[in-house]
């Protein structure tokens, strides 16, 4: 019995002693990478990956860079499995950029709501951006989803305007279809209308890394930048549980 005790105690000690050593190496690791990337990106953290002696480098921006434990070599591009083809980069990114759906402001969003809206997604779209206005129009083309769009003002100044008139309509989600789809532009905002979500979807969309429009965000906090197409949001819908 003192004799499996003492195992025991030795595999514990061997496994802290372990972990120990990788913490204390990819502390070393991010200690000498921070200086060399200089102002390009903060680091946010260094973790050793279980791929040929990597070490993953993410950024402020939720890049994922790798580096070898001298720093000395910087590898920017994907990480892909020769034999399942496997993403491991893209499934990475894809993680460390969830939301947590719940927690999203949607009182602070225009809702449109087609057939039994079961399916939902919430969009962040600049009235200025052509490429969200040609998703919109996808859009037209799908049933029984709710979506909720954040008006993300970071094109021009006249998108705050925009979506300061908008917000002020009487019918927000009308307005914003007659300007995204037929660029019927809204009327100027009342005086007596004093309030509006710009600042904080702007706040908002900033703390989410959101540097892009349209960025669509699905229930189970995941994301798709740009304008896909149908097949793309239909598929993705139906792995969302």
């Amino acid at each position: 019995m003192k004799s499996i005790k003492l195992a025991a105690i030795g595999l514990f000690s061997l496994v802290c002693a372990s972990a120990f050593g990788q913490g204390a190496e990819e502390a070393a690791v991010k200690k000498l990478i921070e200086p060399r990337l200089g102002e390009r990106a903060k680091v946010v953290s260094v973790t050793r990956t279980p791929y040929s002696g990597l070490f993953e480098v993410r950024t402020d921006g939720n890049d994922i860079l790798y580096t070898d434990k001298k720093a000395q070599y910087l590898f920017v591009g994907r990480v892909i499995d020769t034999t399942t083809y496997e993403d491991y980069t893209k499934a990475r990114v894809d993680s460390i950029s969830k939301v947590k759906f719940s927690d999203l402001p949607l009182d602070s969003a225009l809702k449109m709501v087609k057939g039994d809206g079961k399916r939902v997604i919430v969009i962040f779209e600049d009235p200025n951006c052509g490429f969200c206005k040609r998703f919109r129009h996808t859009l037209k083309d799908m049933d029984n989803v709710t979506v909720y769009t954040f008006m993300y003002n970071i094109l021009s100044e006249d998108s705050a305007v925009k979506s300061k008139n908008i917000w002020c309509s009487a019918d927000r989600q009308k307005a914003w279809d007659d300007w995204m789809l037929n660029s019927k532009a809204p009327a100027s905002a009342p005086d007596n209308c004093l309030s509006n979500p710009n600042d904080k979807i702007l706040a908002l969309g900033q703390k989410l890394k959101i540097t892009g429009t349209p960025t669509i965000f699905f229930t189970d906090g995941s994301r798709i930048p740009g304008a896909v197409d149908l097949k793309t949001v239909e598929a993705k819908l139906a792995t969302v549980k």
